[in-house]
């Protein structure tokens, strides 16, 4: 009882916090909340969801006293859950994540609410970007410490796959069978059902533990690009413009906005596309293409989270969107 009145107070509280940020403008999109129940509506249909848009270490970031912090210690936002994505698949009835943050247990409890054909909050499989921190260390709560889960599908490129079956913790997450880990091949798109492909594409980043890639999410009708980390668009050998054409949705890396915010520590030692940058960038596309960018892994420090800045709304006006937990997109 007392479990489930924790689920229903946090779903609760993260609908109050993020109900009001949300539109049904936008092609494709809608948030599935019932404002009159206070309760997120089952889709019917193969639909992606934000699960979660901030960098790694979360915010409030560790030993930060900044204004962006401050309040948030004391009076946490449950809106504001580690980069992942969720992809719900009724017909199949199948659901999926991407990325394993450390907000995990909570976000694959938000991922149920969305459908009704599942008992339990474990996925069908876990798509894993590189080895980072906000990436994949949720995979501990499939031990026998938490969860003590059974063949758990994770998909994962060479090195990362190498990397998990060599080192501690996670290794013993494989010994014990907790997760099966699936070996993806750059470029390849892998079919996992008949609603879903996923192709990894292998990205730059700082690959300390392993390579990086982002992914192309297949849906039955629409496509998502999701990289929520990279050096610069221009160290990749892809044409990020041609990318987002070739889309209907693009989840894009937005750790920092400005130089401005990144004073004590070397911004060569993180290097991200700043999303001025980035916007300056994008600005040679149609308004129709600028319209598929949604804004992900935002790092605390980002003024697109405080609401007096008028950054996500300089965002919004130039056509871009800033990506929110509960936004729905039809697959």
């Amino acid at each position: 009882m007392v479990n489930e009145l924790s689920h229903l107070f946090f779903c609760v509280v993260l609908f109050s916090a993020c109900a009001s940020n949300h539109e049904h403008n936008n092609k494709g999109k809608s948030n599935n909340l019932d404002e009159t129940e206070n309760k997120i509506i089952p889709v019917s249909t193969t639909n992606l969801v934000v699960l979660g848009t901030i960098q790694d270490a979360g915010s409030p970031h560790i030993d930060c006293h900044q204004k962006c912090c401050e309040h948030l210690h004391s009076n946490p936002d449950p809106s504001r859950m580690v980069v992942s994505l969720g992809f719900i698949d009724p017909e199949n009835e199948q659901k999926f994540l991407f990325e394993a943050s450390p907000d995990l247990p909570r976000q694959l409890s938000l991922l149920s609410n969305y459908e009704e054909f599942s008992t339990t909050d474990n996925p069908d499989g876990i798509f894993l970007t590189h080895a980072h921190i906000g990436h994949y260390t949720g995979l501990m709560y499939f031990g026998k410490e938490a969860n003590d889960a059974t063949e758990i599908p994770v998909f994962a490129m060479p090195k990362m796959k190498l990397f998990l079956e060599n080192n501690g913790p996670w290794n013993q997450l494989v010994t014990n069978k907790n997760i099966i880990i699936k070996e993806l091949e750059q470029a390849k798109p892998l079919r996992v059902s008949s609603n879903l492909a996923v192709q990894p594409i292998i990205v730059p980043h700082r690959d300390e533990y392993s390579e990086t890639v982002g992914y192309k999410i297949f849906g039955p009708n629409k496509t998502a690009l999701f990289i929520p980390d990279i050096d610069k668009w221009n160290k990749w050998e892809l044409d990020i413009l041609k990318e987002i054409k070739e889309v209907d949705y693009a989840f894009l890396d937005a750790t920092f906005f400005s130089r401005d915010e990144i004073s004590t520590r070397e911004i060569s030692e993180i290097p991200h596309p700043l999303v001025s940058e980035s916007m300056e960038l994008f600005s040679v596309l149609s308004q129709e293409n600028k319209g598929k960018i949604y804004f992900i892994h935002i790092n605390h420090s980002n003024p697109i989270l405080d609401v007096n800045s008028g950054v996500k709304d300089k965002i919004e006006n130039a056509g871009y969107h800033v990506a929110q937990i509960n936004d729905l997109f039809e697959m």
